[in-house]
């Protein structure tokens, strides 16, 4: 969740709950690096600290209306701490934490101590394990010894035995390992494949401009390394989440980072004390001694204070919050100018690229040379296949979420819902249209960063039911008072509570229980649809929690007289001249925009982001304008959902800029009753697209060149 300033809100946090170490890993940031205020910090985190830590993020889970929050329990080595304090402290958090959110509770560890007393307490709390492993034995020797120089990796190894157990299974959530070049990539990714993790993850070695890491200024080794093992990846099918490749890949496609190693998405990291202090990213520790420090603590600062410090504030600016260097460079949008940490120099401070500069922009130029699909997909030449590839971009984002929550009692009803309606032709079509609502892919993208709403996945298979007529019965535990059912309306619930959603044949009957027992009252107010002349049916929709992907706020849901206001507008638009009927001038199908959402007054009209078919448009605007402006939203919005599904291009040329410049070009002459504005917006675009005729073939995809060819057409025809 990102407000319209690009600002997000602190959604994780790491919770050091024992400050020392039971290995003396050489590669570790905490001892080993500049940072050396852990030998000031308490051993183990009082109950005291631990009780205000609670409290402050419950206040501001409230205040931020958060849906679900992270807890990550940290070291130092957190098993430290014993499965005694650590069932105590797991219980505090929940006590105070579950009436108000969901509760996200982790723990990484090394995995030395881990036991099944740990993991009676972890199951108890549902708490996921991730395990540091750096390989095979070679490789995890190479840096993972204990204080007596003894090999950890045996020790590591049974306690993945452990978390593989089928009652214990549940609670693995993956492997962390740190790059070595000196190590076999392969041999490193087969060891870790073979003990069958959720997921992997690879860290680049913590290293500043200051501290170069090994082999730097010799080529690209750790890009080398990566792609390595990216290779092998995929040989193997891709047989488990690999967050920094999935990451590139899906920046690379448009879509969001998966990480704050790379990409330009905001952080929402709070980091923790044993002493209850505030601090930013742990990897700061790498740049200098107080790199990290905020100055605040949890006795006398909240969350939202720590969420305004001017550290916090750097690393959520996007694009504006790397270098020059950075901004100019092709791949930024999924490099992101590496980790925040690694820009570090004691002469320009964080005003650098990423010291694996050159290794990261080799790792995302290479992955995506390796997966650009160059064959033209139907996409490009077809309003219906973009939407079919849209629908089937969902159901695989839905598939891979599947995956990852197999086990969970929560989703096990939902998806056996999904299955049997998409089972059914004659209730598979019902589920498409709650499938290709807009706003559905966010709610799939930040299930796959590991915030998944349960509610809101068990409210979209009601809802699809409810469009079915298909019988069933779903409960979850509602958070919010608000229950929305996607393409429908929303249930307003008398307070949060265990909710139960029928199906019958008499229709939708929701009853439930508040969490003191009180019976739960329910309104309904449904969506309101509209059927231009001639045109498609437009859901208006200012009710779905998630519509906030524009770079302006959502307007609250409208009341009665404003919604009929807001609906007569948008008919005024829609049934304009030219609205919708076919015209002599080239432009996108608009069939295209399926949903509108009010957006706050005075801020315009918006496509959305991550969100294909949806615009948003402000309370207050002009009929004649969205008709005047509507050609032009309806291209960007197609050009963003291509992008989504086709290569259009190798990322990282350019070429894909000069596509964006070109359309956009041709889009704004459409638009303009200014005969010299036309005539400029046709002469730029027409420069543009003697550019992109000059490119090297292997820059564009034969769904680029089509594209191109496409754009050349359409500027014939408007130039004369």
């Amino acid at each position: 969740m990102t407000d319209f300033r690009g600002q997000r809100p602190i959604q994780q946090l790491v919770l050091k709950v024992h400050s020392r170490c039971d290995l003396a890993c050489d590669h570790c940031y905490v001892y080993e690096h500049a940072d050396q205020s852990w030998r000031g910090r308490p051993v183990v985190i009082a109950e005291e600290t631990l009780g205000q830590v609670a409290r402050r993020l419950a206040e501001y889970a409230v205040e931020s209306e958060l849906e679900s929050v992270a807890v990550i329990l940290h070291g130092g080595e957190p098993l430290l701490a014993g499965p005694a304090r650590l069932r105590n402290m797991c219980a505090e958090l929940t006590r105070v934490l579950a009436p108000v959110t969901t509760l996200d509770l982790r723990i990484h560890t090394n995995g030395v101590q881990l036991n099944k007393r740990h993991l009676e307490v972890f199951r108890e709390f549902g708490v996921k394990v991730g395990i540091s492993l750096d390989g095979d034995r070679v490789a995890n020797d190479r840096h993972r010894l204990d204080r007596r120089g003894r090999s950890s990796y045996d020790r590591v190894l049974r306690a993945i035995g452990l978390l593989r157990l089928p009652e214990y299974r549940d609670l693995f959530q993956g492997l962390l390992c740190t790059v070595d070049v000196a190590n076999d990539p392969v041999a490193v990714h087969d060891a870790l494949t073979a003990l069958e993790p959720p997921r992997v993850d690879y860290l680049l070695p913590h290293s500043t401009w200051d501290s170069p890491p090994p082999g730097h200024g010799t080529g690209t080794p750790y890009a080398d390394w990566l792609l390595k093992v990216f290779d092998r990846w995929e040989e193997q099918g891709r047989p488990m989440p690999v967050r920094t490749f999935d990451s590139v890949l899906s920046t690379l496609r448009g879509g969001p980072s998966l990480t704050e190693a790379l990409g330009l998405a905001p952080s929402d990291l709070a980091v923790i004390e044993t002493d209850g202090t505030f601090e930013q990213a742990d990897s700061l520790k790498t740049a200098y001694e107080g790199a990290p420090a905020t100055g605040y603590d949890v006795f006398r600062h909240g969350f939202a204070e720590f969420a305004e410090h001017p550290g916090v504030r750097a690393r959520q600016l996007g694009i504006a919050g790397v270098s020059e260097t950075c901004r100019r460079c092709p791949v930024v949008t999924s490099c992101g100018g590496g980790l925040y940490a690694h820009r570090y120099s004691g002469e320009r401070g964080f005003d650098n690229p990423s010291v694996f500069c050159s290794d990261l922009r080799g790792l995302v130029e290479g992955i995506a040379e390796r997966i650009t699909e160059r064959a033209l997909h139907p996409a490009v030449a077809d309003t219906g296949s973009l939407k079919l590839a849209q629908l089937e971009l969902n159901r695989t984002l839905l598939a891979r979420l599947n995956t990852e929550l197999s086990g969970h009692p929560d989703w096990a009803e939902t998806w056996d819902l999904l299955v049997e309606l998409d089972s059914d032709a004659a209730t598979a079509p019902h589920l498409d249209t709650v499938l290709a609502h807009p706003y559905l892919r966010t709610v799939l993208l930040r299930a796959l960063e590991g915030h998944a709403d349960l509610a809101r996945l068990a409210a979209t298979a009601s809802a699809a039911a409810v469009l079915a007529e298909r019988e069933a019965t779903r409960t979850w535990w509602q958070q919010d008072r608000d229950l929305y059912l996607p393409t429908l309306g929303t249930l307003r619930l008398s307070a949060p509570g265990r909710v139960e959603c029928a199906i019958t044949a008499d229709g939708l009957k929701v009853t439930g229980r508040d969490q003191d027992g009180g019976e739960l009252h329910v309104e309904w107010r449904p969506l309101k649809s509209l059927k231009p002349t001639g045109g498609p049916t437009l859901l208006i929709d200012d009710a779905d929690p998630y519509r906030d992907g524009y770079p302006a706020p959502a307007a609250a849901p409208l009341n009665p007289s404003d919604l009929a206001l807001f609906t007569k507008r948008l008919r005024a638009a829609y049934d304009a001249p030219d609205a919708h009927e076919p015209s002599p001038r080239p432009g996108p199908d608009v069939s295209l925009c399926t949903t509108i959402t009010p957006l706050a007054a005075g801020t315009g009209l918006l496509p959305g982001t991550d969100t294909p078919g949806a615009l948003g448009v402000a309370v207050d605007f002009e009929p004649e304008e969205l008709a005047r402006e509507l050609p032009l939203l309806l291209r960007r919005s197609r050009l963003a959902a291509l992008r989504q599904v086709a290569d259009l291009n190798v990322p990282g040329t350019g070429a894909g800029r000069l596509l964006d410049e070109a359309s956009d070009a041709i889009g704004r002459a459409t638009v303009s009753a200014d005969r010299a504005a036309r005539t400029e917006e046709l002469l730029r675009a027409g420069h543009t697209l003697d550019r992109i005729g000059a490119l090297p073939d292997a820059q564009l995809t034969e769904s680029g060149v089509h594209l191109a060819e496409e754009l050349r057409r359409e500027w014939v025809t408007l130039h004369g």
